[in-house]
Protein backbone atom coordinates (compact mmCIF):
# COMPACT_ATOMS: atom_id res chain seq x y z
CA UNK A 1 0.00 0.00 0.00
CA UNK A 2 2.99 2.18 0.57
CA UNK A 3 4.60 1.42 -2.33
CA UNK A 4 1.39 2.51 -3.96
CA UNK A 5 0.80 5.55 -2.29
CA UNK A 6 4.38 6.56 -3.07
CA UNK A 7 3.92 5.70 -6.95
CA UNK A 8 0.77 8.03 -6.46
CA UNK A 9 2.90 10.88 -5.38
CA UNK A 10 5.31 10.64 -7.68
CA UNK A 11 3.17 10.57 -10.65
CA UNK A 12 1.31 13.83 -9.07
CA UNK A 13 4.70 15.42 -8.81
CA UNK A 14 5.85 14.62 -13.07
CA UNK A 15 2.00 15.50 -13.92
CA UNK A 16 2.95 19.11 -12.09
CA UNK A 17 6.11 19.59 -13.02
CA UNK A 18 6.62 21.87 -15.78
CA UNK A 19 8.14 21.17 -19.25
CA UNK A 20 11.21 23.55 -19.97
CA UNK A 21 9.91 26.04 -22.57
CA UNK A 22 12.35 27.37 -25.63
CA UNK A 23 12.74 30.24 -27.46
CA UNK A 24 10.63 29.39 -30.47
CA UNK A 25 7.41 28.10 -27.84
CA UNK A 26 7.82 30.89 -25.81
CA UNK A 27 7.38 33.39 -29.16
CA UNK A 28 4.53 31.04 -30.35
CA UNK A 29 2.84 31.43 -27.29
CA UNK A 30 3.30 35.32 -27.06
CA UNK A 31 1.70 35.31 -30.72
CA UNK A 32 -1.01 33.38 -29.44
CA UNK A 33 -1.82 34.68 -26.24
CA UNK A 34 -0.61 38.13 -25.39
CA UNK A 35 -3.83 40.03 -25.19
CA UNK A 36 -2.69 43.07 -27.50
CA UNK A 37 -2.94 40.85 -30.29
CA UNK A 38 -6.32 39.75 -29.74
CA UNK A 39 -7.20 43.09 -29.26
CA UNK A 40 -6.19 43.63 -33.25
CA UNK A 41 -7.65 40.16 -34.06
CA UNK A 42 -10.74 41.20 -33.29
CA UNK A 43 -10.71 44.76 -34.65
CA UNK A 44 -9.76 43.09 -38.07
CA UNK A 45 -12.78 41.00 -37.65
CA UNK A 46 -15.21 43.88 -37.07
CA UNK A 47 -13.16 45.62 -40.01
CA UNK A 48 -13.79 41.90 -42.11
CA UNK A 49 -17.25 42.20 -41.46
CA UNK A 50 -17.72 45.99 -42.45
CA UNK A 51 -17.19 44.62 -45.76
CA UNK A 52 -20.20 42.59 -45.86
CA UNK A 53 -22.19 45.47 -44.53
CA UNK A 54 -20.78 48.15 -47.27
CA UNK A 55 -21.89 45.25 -49.79
CA UNK A 56 -25.51 45.53 -48.25
CA UNK A 57 -25.77 49.30 -50.24
CA UNK A 58 -26.55 46.73 -53.48
CA UNK A 59 -29.73 45.28 -51.88
CA UNK A 60 -33.06 47.09 -52.23
CA UNK A 61 -34.53 48.69 -49.48
CA UNK A 62 -38.13 47.75 -48.79
CA UNK A 63 -39.98 49.88 -46.14
CA UNK A 64 -42.88 49.05 -44.30
CA UNK A 65 -45.32 51.30 -42.22
CA UNK A 66 -49.11 50.77 -40.54
CA UNK A 67 -50.44 53.33 -38.88
CA UNK A 68 -54.28 53.21 -36.82
CA UNK A 69 -55.45 56.84 -35.30
CA UNK A 70 -58.86 58.44 -34.36
CA UNK A 71 -58.66 62.36 -35.48
CA UNK A 72 -60.81 65.37 -36.48
CA UNK A 73 -61.01 66.31 -40.28
CA UNK A 74 -60.45 70.01 -40.23
CA UNK A 75 -58.35 70.48 -43.61
CA UNK A 76 -57.62 74.01 -44.92
CA UNK A 77 -56.17 75.72 -48.17
CA UNK A 78 -52.86 76.89 -47.80
CA UNK A 79 -48.86 75.78 -48.24
CA UNK A 80 -47.07 74.24 -44.98
CA UNK A 81 -43.20 74.23 -45.10
CA UNK A 82 -41.83 70.81 -44.22
CA UNK A 83 -41.57 70.31 -40.96
CA UNK A 84 -42.06 67.03 -38.07
CA UNK A 85 -44.70 68.63 -35.83
CA UNK A 86 -47.55 69.36 -38.06
CA UNK A 87 -49.43 66.50 -39.36
CA UNK A 88 -50.76 66.92 -42.80
CA UNK A 89 -54.67 66.18 -43.56
CA UNK A 90 -55.78 64.62 -46.46
CA UNK A 91 -58.93 65.79 -48.27
CA UNK A 92 -61.19 68.43 -48.92
CA UNK A 93 -61.27 71.59 -47.35
CA UNK A 94 -63.77 72.65 -44.74
CA UNK A 95 -65.69 75.93 -44.15
CA UNK A 96 -66.02 75.98 -40.47
CA UNK A 97 -64.12 74.24 -37.41
CA UNK A 98 -65.54 71.09 -35.85
CA UNK A 99 -64.75 69.08 -33.12
CA UNK A 100 -66.06 65.66 -34.83
CA UNK A 101 -63.57 62.66 -35.15
CA UNK A 102 -62.77 59.49 -37.04
CA UNK A 103 -60.52 56.89 -37.19
CA UNK A 104 -58.28 56.57 -39.74
CA UNK A 105 -55.89 53.73 -40.64
CA UNK A 106 -52.94 53.16 -43.62
CA UNK A 107 -50.42 50.47 -44.31
CA UNK A 108 -48.25 50.65 -47.07
CA UNK A 109 -44.73 49.00 -48.16
CA UNK A 110 -41.54 50.75 -50.46
CA UNK A 111 -39.34 48.97 -52.57
CA UNK A 112 -36.46 51.37 -53.84
CA UNK A 113 -33.19 50.20 -55.77
CA UNK A 114 -30.37 52.30 -57.28
CA UNK A 115 -29.89 50.53 -60.51
CA UNK A 116 -26.58 52.21 -61.35
CA UNK A 117 -25.07 54.73 -58.81
CA UNK A 118 -21.23 55.90 -61.21
CA UNK A 119 -18.95 53.31 -59.19
CA UNK A 120 -20.45 54.90 -55.61
CA UNK A 121 -21.56 51.80 -53.95
CA UNK A 122 -18.04 49.66 -55.41
CA UNK A 123 -15.63 52.52 -53.75
CA UNK A 124 -17.23 52.20 -50.48
CA UNK A 125 -16.91 47.90 -50.72
CA UNK A 126 -13.19 48.77 -51.78
CA UNK A 127 -12.69 51.26 -49.17
CA UNK A 128 -13.98 48.79 -46.31
CA UNK A 129 -11.58 46.22 -47.79
CA UNK A 130 -8.71 48.84 -47.70
CA UNK A 131 -9.67 49.42 -43.96
CA UNK A 132 -9.68 45.59 -43.37
CA UNK A 133 -6.04 45.04 -45.22
CA UNK A 134 -5.11 47.90 -42.66
CA UNK A 135 -6.75 46.05 -39.51
CA UNK A 136 -4.98 42.44 -40.76
CA UNK A 137 -1.80 44.65 -41.63
CA UNK A 138 -1.85 46.03 -37.95
CA UNK A 139 -2.28 42.51 -36.42
CA UNK A 140 0.57 40.98 -38.21
CA UNK A 141 2.31 43.63 -37.04
CA UNK A 142 1.26 43.20 -32.97
CA UNK A 143 2.10 39.73 -33.75
CA UNK A 144 5.21 40.73 -34.92
CA UNK A 145 6.17 42.80 -31.72
CA UNK A 146 5.04 40.55 -29.57
CA UNK A 147 6.99 37.79 -30.45
CA UNK A 148 10.40 40.00 -30.19
CA UNK A 149 9.25 41.26 -27.14
CA UNK A 150 8.85 37.66 -26.23
CA UNK A 151 12.44 36.27 -27.73
CA UNK A 152 13.76 39.74 -26.01
CA UNK A 153 12.44 38.69 -22.51
CA UNK A 154 13.30 35.41 -22.92
CA UNK A 155 17.25 35.97 -23.93
CA UNK A 156 16.92 38.92 -20.54
CA UNK A 157 15.85 35.44 -18.55
CA UNK A 158 19.02 33.52 -19.63
CA UNK A 159 21.15 36.53 -19.04
CA UNK A 160 19.77 37.04 -15.71
CA UNK A 161 20.46 33.13 -14.96
CA UNK A 162 23.96 33.20 -16.20
CA UNK A 163 24.72 36.64 -13.96
CA UNK A 164 23.15 35.04 -11.08
CA UNK A 165 24.97 31.87 -11.32
CA UNK A 166 28.23 33.28 -11.91
CA UNK A 167 27.51 35.23 -8.75
CA UNK A 168 26.78 32.41 -6.71
CA UNK A 169 30.21 30.98 -7.71
CA UNK A 170 31.75 34.20 -6.50
CA UNK A 171 29.53 33.96 -3.37
CA UNK A 172 31.77 30.29 -2.86
CA UNK A 173 34.65 30.95 -3.54
CA UNK A 174 34.49 34.11 -1.01
CA UNK A 175 33.13 31.90 1.90
CA UNK A 176 36.02 29.67 0.98
CA UNK A 177 38.79 32.13 1.28
CA UNK A 178 37.09 33.46 4.51
CA UNK A 179 36.85 30.23 6.38
CA UNK A 180 40.80 29.99 5.71
CA UNK A 181 41.55 33.50 6.68
CA UNK A 182 39.19 32.24 10.19
CA UNK A 183 41.57 29.74 10.80
CA UNK A 184 44.96 31.68 10.28
CA UNK A 185 43.32 34.31 12.51
CA UNK A 186 42.35 31.89 15.24
CA UNK A 187 45.60 30.61 15.14
CA UNK A 188 47.42 33.88 15.50
CA UNK A 189 48.41 33.68 12.03
CA UNK A 190 46.48 36.51 10.31
CA UNK A 191 45.27 39.68 12.07
CA UNK A 192 41.76 40.24 13.02
CA UNK A 193 41.47 42.98 10.67
CA UNK A 194 42.15 40.43 7.93
CA UNK A 195 39.47 38.45 8.69
CA UNK A 196 36.79 40.98 8.91
CA UNK A 197 37.73 42.47 5.62
CA UNK A 198 37.64 39.17 4.53
CA UNK A 199 33.75 38.69 6.09
CA UNK A 200 33.03 42.18 4.58
CA UNK A 201 34.13 40.66 1.17
CA UNK A 202 31.81 37.78 1.85
CA UNK A 203 28.82 40.15 2.59
CA UNK A 204 29.64 41.98 -0.69
CA UNK A 205 29.41 39.25 -2.62
CA UNK A 206 26.11 37.58 -1.43
CA UNK A 207 24.35 41.55 -1.97
CA UNK A 208 25.68 40.91 -5.72
CA UNK A 209 23.86 37.29 -5.39
CA UNK A 210 21.08 38.70 -4.23
CA UNK A 211 21.22 41.64 -7.06
CA UNK A 212 21.02 39.15 -9.34
CA UNK A 213 18.69 36.38 -8.45
CA UNK A 214 16.19 39.73 -7.94
CA UNK A 215 16.95 40.54 -11.70
CA UNK A 216 16.23 37.15 -12.34
CA UNK A 217 13.29 37.13 -10.83
CA UNK A 218 11.62 40.11 -12.64
CA UNK A 219 12.79 38.91 -15.87
CA UNK A 220 11.42 35.44 -15.54
CA UNK A 221 7.57 37.64 -14.38
CA UNK A 222 8.67 39.62 -17.46
CA UNK A 223 8.58 36.63 -20.10
CA UNK A 224 5.45 35.23 -18.19
CA UNK A 225 3.76 38.07 -19.22
CA UNK A 226 4.45 38.13 -22.61
CA UNK A 227 3.94 34.79 -22.97
CA UNK A 228 0.83 33.92 -20.78
CA UNK A 229 1.79 32.16 -17.84
CA UNK A 230 0.95 32.61 -14.17
CA UNK A 231 4.07 30.61 -12.54
CA UNK A 232 7.37 30.67 -12.78
CA UNK A 233 8.61 29.63 -16.24
CA UNK A 234 11.89 27.20 -16.69
CA UNK A 235 13.82 27.46 -19.63
CA UNK A 236 15.52 25.27 -22.21
CA UNK A 237 18.23 27.58 -23.29
CA UNK A 238 18.97 24.81 -26.08
CA UNK A 239 21.53 25.77 -28.28
CA UNK A 240 22.02 29.80 -26.95
CA UNK A 241 24.66 28.86 -24.41
CA UNK A 242 26.90 27.11 -26.86
CA UNK A 243 27.98 28.09 -30.05
CA UNK A 244 27.13 31.36 -31.20
CA UNK A 245 25.00 31.74 -34.35
CA UNK A 246 26.64 32.51 -38.02
CA UNK A 247 25.28 35.08 -40.11
CA UNK A 248 21.20 34.34 -40.15
CA UNK A 249 20.05 34.97 -43.96
CA UNK A 250 19.06 38.42 -44.65
CA UNK A 251 14.93 38.34 -44.72
CA UNK A 252 13.36 39.48 -47.98
CA UNK A 253 9.90 40.83 -46.84
CA UNK A 254 8.80 44.00 -46.12
CA UNK A 255 8.68 45.34 -42.19
CA UNK A 256 4.94 44.36 -40.98
CA UNK A 257 5.07 47.75 -39.41
CA UNK A 258 6.08 49.26 -43.21
CA UNK A 259 2.96 46.89 -44.60
CA UNK A 260 0.68 48.49 -41.90
CA UNK A 261 1.75 52.02 -43.07
CA UNK A 262 1.33 50.95 -46.40
CA UNK A 263 -2.39 50.32 -45.57
CA UNK A 264 -3.30 53.21 -44.36
CA UNK A 265 -2.10 54.92 -47.10
CA UNK A 266 -4.37 53.15 -49.03
CA UNK A 267 -7.24 53.11 -47.40
CA UNK A 268 -6.83 57.13 -47.32
CA UNK A 269 -6.91 56.59 -50.95
CA UNK A 270 -9.62 54.68 -50.70
CA UNK A 271 -11.97 57.14 -49.16
CA UNK A 272 -10.81 59.69 -51.94
CA UNK A 273 -12.25 57.57 -54.45
CA UNK A 274 -15.66 57.64 -52.24
CA UNK A 275 -15.72 61.42 -52.57
CA UNK A 276 -14.85 61.30 -56.55
CA UNK A 277 -17.59 59.06 -56.66
CA UNK A 278 -20.11 61.09 -54.61
CA UNK A 279 -21.19 64.08 -56.94
CA UNK A 280 -23.36 62.86 -59.12
CA UNK A 281 -27.03 62.25 -59.01
CA UNK A 282 -28.59 59.91 -57.16
CA UNK A 283 -31.31 57.48 -59.16
CA UNK A 284 -33.87 55.46 -57.49
CA UNK A 285 -36.26 53.17 -58.82
CA UNK A 286 -39.31 52.31 -56.67
CA UNK A 287 -42.48 50.80 -56.38
CA UNK A 288 -45.34 50.75 -53.97
CA UNK A 289 -48.35 49.61 -52.30
CA UNK A 290 -50.40 51.00 -50.09
CA UNK A 291 -53.80 50.91 -48.41
CA UNK A 292 -56.04 53.48 -46.48
CA UNK A 293 -59.77 53.36 -44.03
CA UNK A 294 -61.57 56.59 -42.73
CA UNK A 295 -64.52 56.75 -41.25
CA UNK A 296 -65.12 60.08 -43.16
CA UNK A 297 -66.44 60.98 -46.63
CA UNK A 298 -65.79 63.81 -49.00
CA UNK A 299 -69.05 65.57 -48.28
CA UNK A 300 -67.72 66.05 -44.36
CA UNK A 301 -70.05 62.95 -43.61
CA UNK A 302 -69.21 61.26 -40.67
CA UNK A 303 -69.60 57.50 -40.88
CA UNK A 304 -69.17 56.74 -37.06
CA UNK A 305 -68.29 53.33 -35.25
CA UNK A 306 -65.39 50.86 -36.27
CA UNK A 307 -65.18 52.89 -39.87
CA UNK A 308 -61.91 53.75 -40.78
CA UNK A 309 -60.20 51.05 -38.30
CA UNK A 310 -59.36 48.93 -41.23
CA UNK A 311 -57.78 49.63 -44.79
CA UNK A 312 -60.39 49.77 -47.63
CA UNK A 313 -58.88 51.87 -50.31
CA UNK A 314 -55.69 50.47 -52.08
CA UNK A 315 -53.28 52.17 -54.29
CA UNK A 316 -50.19 51.20 -56.26
CA UNK A 317 -47.41 52.84 -58.19
CA UNK A 318 -43.78 52.52 -60.22
CA UNK A 319 -41.64 55.12 -60.79
CA UNK A 320 -38.35 56.46 -61.14
CA UNK A 321 -36.64 59.32 -58.99
CA UNK A 322 -33.91 60.99 -59.64
CA UNK A 323 -32.13 63.54 -56.86
CA UNK A 324 -29.13 65.59 -56.98
CA UNK A 325 -27.92 67.95 -54.37
CA UNK A 326 -26.54 70.73 -55.88
CA UNK A 327 -24.76 72.34 -53.04
CA UNK A 328 -22.08 69.20 -52.50
CA UNK A 329 -19.84 70.71 -54.07
CA UNK A 330 -18.35 72.94 -51.51
CA UNK A 331 -18.55 69.83 -49.11
CA UNK A 332 -17.16 67.59 -51.06
CA UNK A 333 -14.25 70.32 -52.15
CA UNK A 334 -12.77 70.39 -48.80
CA UNK A 335 -13.21 66.73 -47.30
CA UNK A 336 -10.88 65.88 -50.30
CA UNK A 337 -8.99 68.44 -49.10
CA UNK A 338 -9.03 67.19 -45.27
CA UNK A 339 -7.97 63.66 -46.98
CA UNK A 340 -5.14 64.89 -49.35
CA UNK A 341 -3.38 66.32 -46.07
CA UNK A 342 -4.23 62.84 -44.16
CA UNK A 343 -2.42 61.11 -47.00
CA UNK A 344 0.66 63.14 -46.64
CA UNK A 345 0.60 63.16 -43.16
CA UNK A 346 0.64 59.29 -43.56
CA UNK A 347 3.52 59.16 -46.51
CA UNK A 348 5.57 61.45 -44.53
CA UNK A 349 5.50 58.60 -41.14
CA UNK A 350 6.11 55.72 -43.47
CA UNK A 351 8.86 58.06 -44.77
CA UNK A 352 9.86 58.69 -40.67
CA UNK A 353 9.16 54.70 -40.36
CA UNK A 354 11.60 53.78 -43.16
CA UNK A 355 14.61 55.89 -42.01
CA UNK A 356 13.76 54.79 -38.39
CA UNK A 357 14.26 51.24 -39.69
CA UNK A 358 16.96 51.99 -41.72
CA UNK A 359 18.86 52.99 -38.59
CA UNK A 360 17.71 50.36 -36.48
CA UNK A 361 19.37 47.91 -39.24
CA UNK A 362 22.46 49.84 -38.94
CA UNK A 363 22.41 49.97 -35.21
CA UNK A 364 21.64 46.06 -34.82
CA UNK A 365 24.74 45.21 -37.12
CA UNK A 366 26.98 47.53 -34.77
CA UNK A 367 25.67 45.88 -31.87
CA UNK A 368 26.28 41.95 -33.09
CA UNK A 369 29.87 43.33 -34.57
CA UNK A 370 30.53 44.39 -31.07
CA UNK A 371 29.25 41.41 -29.70
CA UNK A 372 31.30 39.20 -31.89
CA UNK A 373 34.64 40.90 -30.68
CA UNK A 374 33.88 40.72 -27.11
CA UNK A 375 32.37 37.07 -27.53
CA UNK A 376 36.30 36.31 -29.00
CA UNK A 377 38.09 38.60 -26.31
CA UNK A 378 36.28 37.12 -23.37
CA UNK A 379 38.20 34.24 -22.85
CA UNK A 380 41.40 35.93 -22.74
CA UNK A 381 39.79 38.06 -19.88
CA UNK A 382 38.80 35.21 -18.26
CA UNK A 383 42.18 33.12 -18.18
CA UNK A 384 43.96 35.78 -17.20
CA UNK A 385 41.33 36.57 -13.99
CA UNK A 386 42.00 32.75 -13.07
CA UNK A 387 45.58 33.43 -13.49
CA UNK A 388 45.15 36.66 -11.63
CA UNK A 389 42.77 35.22 -8.46
CA UNK A 390 45.02 32.40 -8.15
CA UNK A 391 48.54 33.88 -8.04
CA UNK A 392 46.79 36.57 -5.33
CA UNK A 393 45.52 33.89 -3.59
CA UNK A 394 49.21 32.29 -3.35
CA UNK A 395 51.09 35.42 -2.90
CA UNK A 396 48.70 36.02 0.32
CA UNK A 397 49.02 32.50 1.79
CA UNK A 398 53.12 32.80 1.48
CA UNK A 399 52.67 36.04 3.00
CA UNK A 400 53.95 38.25 0.33
CA UNK A 401 50.55 39.77 -0.89
CA UNK A 402 47.67 41.57 0.83
CA UNK A 403 44.16 41.26 1.33
CA UNK A 404 43.08 43.70 -0.92
CA UNK A 405 44.81 42.27 -3.92
CA UNK A 406 42.93 38.63 -3.25
CA UNK A 407 39.48 40.56 -3.06
CA UNK A 408 40.35 42.44 -6.46
CA UNK A 409 40.95 39.68 -8.50
CA UNK A 410 38.22 37.66 -6.61
CA UNK A 411 36.00 40.27 -8.05
CA UNK A 412 37.81 40.61 -10.82
CA UNK A 413 37.12 36.94 -11.57
CA UNK A 414 33.73 37.28 -10.83
CA UNK A 415 32.80 40.05 -13.00
CA UNK A 416 34.94 37.84 -15.82
CA UNK A 417 32.73 34.76 -15.76
CA UNK A 418 29.82 37.28 -16.09
CA UNK A 419 31.13 38.93 -18.76
CA UNK A 420 32.22 35.41 -20.52
CA UNK A 421 28.38 33.82 -19.68
CA UNK A 422 26.82 37.31 -20.90
CA UNK A 423 29.25 37.20 -24.21
CA UNK A 424 27.64 34.33 -26.02
CA UNK A 425 24.18 35.59 -25.19
CA UNK A 426 25.23 38.83 -26.35
CA UNK A 427 25.70 37.74 -30.22
CA UNK A 428 21.88 36.18 -29.55
CA UNK A 429 20.63 39.35 -28.79
CA UNK A 430 23.13 41.23 -31.45
CA UNK A 431 21.40 38.75 -34.00
CA UNK A 432 18.13 38.92 -32.51
CA UNK A 433 18.22 42.60 -33.22
CA UNK A 434 18.62 42.36 -36.86
CA UNK A 435 16.16 40.28 -37.44
CA UNK A 436 13.59 43.02 -35.35
CA UNK A 437 15.29 45.59 -38.08
CA UNK A 438 14.30 43.23 -40.73
CA UNK A 439 10.68 42.42 -39.72
CA UNK A 440 11.50 38.58 -39.91
CA UNK A 441 12.38 36.39 -36.53
CA UNK A 442 12.14 32.90 -38.54
CA UNK A 443 15.66 33.12 -39.85
CA UNK A 444 16.47 33.76 -35.57
CA UNK A 445 14.11 31.46 -34.96
CA UNK A 446 15.78 28.26 -37.07
CA UNK A 447 19.19 29.48 -35.50
CA UNK A 448 18.14 28.80 -32.14
CA UNK A 449 16.86 25.54 -32.61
Amino acid sequence: MKTVFKIALAAAGLAGAQTPLTLEQAVRQAVERYPAVRVSSERANAAAAAINLARMVYLPQVNMVAQVNRATTNNVYGMLLPQPVVSPISGPPVRDNRSSNVFGSAIGFLVSWEPFDFGLRKAGVDAASAASRRAEAATENTKFEAGAFAADAYLTVLAAEQQLLASEAGVARAKVFYNEIRALSAAGLRPGADEARARAEVALAENQRIQAAQAARIANVSLAERVGSAGELTLSSGPLLGATPGEVEAAQSTHPAAKEEAAAIEEIQARQHILDRSFFPKFSAQGTTFARGTGAHPDFSILGGANGLAPSFYNWGLGFTATFNLTDTKVLAERKKIEAANERAERAKLDLLRQSLDAGRKRAQAMLDGARQIERNVPVQLEAARAAERQASARYRAGLGALADVAEAQRLLTNAEIDNALARLGVWRGTLAIAIAQGNLEGFLKAAK
